[in-house]
């Protein structure tokens, strides 16, 4: 099967769905959206991506983690610990050939997996994710707890304060060419998690289908 279908996991704290791209054959890509307003903006972005990919013959999923998307745990009660649980119980599902297409705060959801490989696009440290939150918050006027309509307990706050991506194996960084930082490679992009509204570039995302295409197939070779 290559087109786009509905699916579910299970996790020890309940199922949650996911969108199923391409073949469920050979290697699969997990996609991690960023974390809170950043996921809405980039969801059409990631999914260009990976209709790419199933056009190459890579098959791929775009699952819910708890407290985010159409998980029945409310954001409130979201917590990173949860969700990287939940990011375990899919790749455990999906099986060994299983690697991470992680966006921005994404990359901090794979971090206790064991995976083929992972694939980082301008991966956020949590500790710089939580002072965008703050800053957001003050300039709206908001309350404590309250992030751009989004209500964060302290435990999501304290744990996304000391998270860092995965840092070993085999993991391949990949940055638009205005951020500075190291990188494995650099591609000309605007940063739609940026934007207000929610965006694409589909340019932009053939791009990266082929970077992760042709990466994906190093690691298999």
């Amino acid at each position: 099967m290559t087109g786009l279908r509905f699916d579910t996991y299970d996790w020890s704290g309940g199922r949650e769905t996911m969108l199923r791209f391409g073949p469920d054959g050979g290697p699969i890509v997990i996609a991690a959206l960023p974390l809170f307003e950043e996921a809405n903006r980039t969801r059409r972005f990631a999914c260009t991506i990976l209709r790419a990919l199933a056009e190459s013959g890579i098959g791929s999923v775009l699952p819910d983690f708890p407290g985010a998307g159409e998980s029945s745990v409310a954001t409130v009660d979201a917590k990173l610990s949860d969700q990287r649980q939940a990011y375990i119980a899919l790749a455990q599902q999906l099986g060994a050939r299983s690697y991470a297409l992680s966006i921005r705060s994404g990359a901090l959801l794979d971090i206790d997996v064991a995976l083929a490989g992972r694939w980082h696009l301008a991966p956020q440290p949590g500790e710089d994710l939580v002072r965008e939150l703050e800053r957001t918050r003050a300039a709206a006027g908001k309350s404590d707890g309250e992030y751009a309509g989004n209500l964060l307990s302290p435990t999501m706050l304290a744990e996304l304060q000391d998270a860092v991506p995965h840092a070993g194996g085999r993991r391949r960084i990949v940055r638009l060419e205005t951020d500075p930082r190291p990188a494995d490679a650099t591609y000309i992009g605007a940063p739609l998690w940026r934007r207000s509204e929610p965006g694409n570039d589909i340019v932009l995302a053939q791009h990266l289908a082929a970077d992760i295409s042709h990466w994906i197939a190093s690691c298999e070779s």
